[in-house]
């Protein structure tokens, strides 16, 4: 990559998460297209996390019927979230294993070996790994505390993915995850959901923080190199 192309790319990067933002009213007329969620999709399942231990479901929600379910899960608190779910083209919900098992691990390690990024006679040895995810996991055999911040890790990229589509999004910590748990149990199996993401196409006339100009603090309060 010669300069003229890598000064394009840092270019294209600093616009993506400029002109980003948090979208507050979404227009409903408007889907995300089936080819620009193919590219999310993959975005999802091809992001980092902690040993690829991928200890995650992305559950997209899209029918009427399943944005129903979601409305609904908005009964007890985080209303101000709730317009969003009609508005938004989809909403998807990031979901952790709370109880990531040598088992769970096994299943990455045979993809490994299907890849071709392990030979099968090393197999035993990949799980040296999965010492990390022991020293996460509690007598009772859960390791949330662990798995749950991958998903953020997918959250991250899923948005900067987005930016580079121009779609827009709306991180959503603001859900009830007892009872997305109780109104998604067949889905989730046992997965649990502490945040979810709307994407769409905002309301160019009612969505105020699309006028609002960028506001981060000075890049010296927040880095240092030493």
């Amino acid at each position: 990559m010669n300069d003229e192309q890598k000064s394009k790319v840092h270019e294209a990067i600093i616009s993506d998460l400029t002109t980003r933002y948090t979208s507050k009213k979404y227009d409903p007329s408007k889907k995300v297209s089936e080819q620009d969620l193919a590219v999310l999709y993959q975005a999802l399942r091809l992001s980092p996390s902690s040993i690829n231990s991928q200890p995650w479901k992305f559950i997209v929600i899209e029918s009427d019927a399943a944005k129903q379910r979601m409305f609904d899960s908005f009964a007890n608190k985080h209303q101000f979230n709730q317009p969003h779910i009609f508005a938004c083209s989809h909403i998807i919900l990031f979901a952790h294993n709370p109880a990531y098992t040598r088992a769970d691990y096994e299943k990455v390690v045979d993809q490994h070996i299907v890849d071709k990024r392990l030979p099968a006679e090393k197999k035993e040895t990949a799980f040296g790994s999965y010492a990390f995810a022991d020293m996460n996991t509690d007598s009772n055999g859960n390791n949330a505390n662990w798995t749950k911040p991958q998903v953020y890790i997918a959250l991250g990229n899923a948005m900067h993915t987005l930016a580079r589509l121009k779609i827009d999004s709306t991180p959503m910590e603001g859900v009830d995850s007892e009872l997305v748990s109780e109104i998604f149990a067949k889905e989730l199996g046992g997965y649990e959901c502490e945040v979810a993401l709307a994407i769409g196409y905002h309301d160019q006339s009612e969505d105020y923080n699309a006028k609002l100009p960028k506001s981060r603090l000075a890049m010296d309060k927040v880095l240092m190199v030493i």
